[in-house]
């Protein structure tokens, strides 16, 4: 498809801007990264995501897609090859389960854990907890969240692999245990280092600081 144009309208810090890079070099995909400032809207975001106002915006020939996990999505139907959604409809049901159990359930509780204190940081910790041992039997005997390849599963939830300890030193408690999550553990080492992913890893100081302003924000 070397006379497709794509675009990707996105930011360095977000880890839902990520997970599309992610994708888009897993398959690949030739593409034209436009970085957008988020206090300072460009005149294309607008045009392109005028519901939302966010990113990432994927411009495919001309036609925006908004939404993360949508774009996956899209990229999976046009670009068929390194596929990171299941043929199978219930695989892909399920793929779907988890990937919206991380952005809904997960990295909100993380951000309570992170802004909340007494009783509330408490229960969002036990919450957390919980979470992490859904996903440490979901991963359990597995290379990855799909099998042996990388999907869109880990694609989702890759952000707990820098993010996580993030959020762990901001609430001073530790989530990600190795004790209580070996297989969890396992597949953030073996997830991070994969070629197409640890490339493009944000620097960890720049985004410490971004975390803690957008914290600050919530509080």
């Amino acid at each position: 498809m070397a006379d497709e144009e794509v675009k990707l309208l996105s930011t360095w810090s977000s880890p839902f801007c990520l997970r599309v890079v992610w994708a888009l070099k897993l398959k690949g995909i030739e593409y034209e990264y436009i970085e957008e400032d988020l206090t300072n809207k460009s005149t294309l975001l607008l045009q392109y995501n005028p519901v939302h106002k966010k990113v990432p915006v994927l411009v495919h020939n001309g036609k925006p897609v908004c939404e993360s996990f949508v774009i996956l999505e899209y990229l999976d139907q046009i670009w068929k090859q390194n596929r990171i959604l299941p043929d199978h409809p219930h695989d892909k049901a399920m793929a779907r389960f988890w990937a919206k159990f991380g952005d809904d359930k997960l990295l909100h509780l993380f951000t309570m854990t992170a802004i909340k204190h007494g009783k509330e940081k408490e229960e969002a910790f036990e919450a957390v907890l919980e979470c992490l041992k859904a996903l440490e039997e979901e991963v359990k005997g597995k290379k990855f969240f799909g099998g042996e390849e990388i999907g869109v599963v880990d694609l989702s939830i890759g952000w707990l692999v820098n993010l996580g300890s993030l959020f762990e030193e901001t609430a001073d408690l530790k989530m990600l245990d190795e004790n209580r999550f070996p297989s969890l553990l396992k597949w953030i080492d073996r997830f991070s280092k994969a070629p197409i992913i640890k490339d493009e890893w944000p620097p960890r100081d720049k985004l410490a600081l971004r975390l803690h302003l957008a914290l600050e924000s919530l509080k």
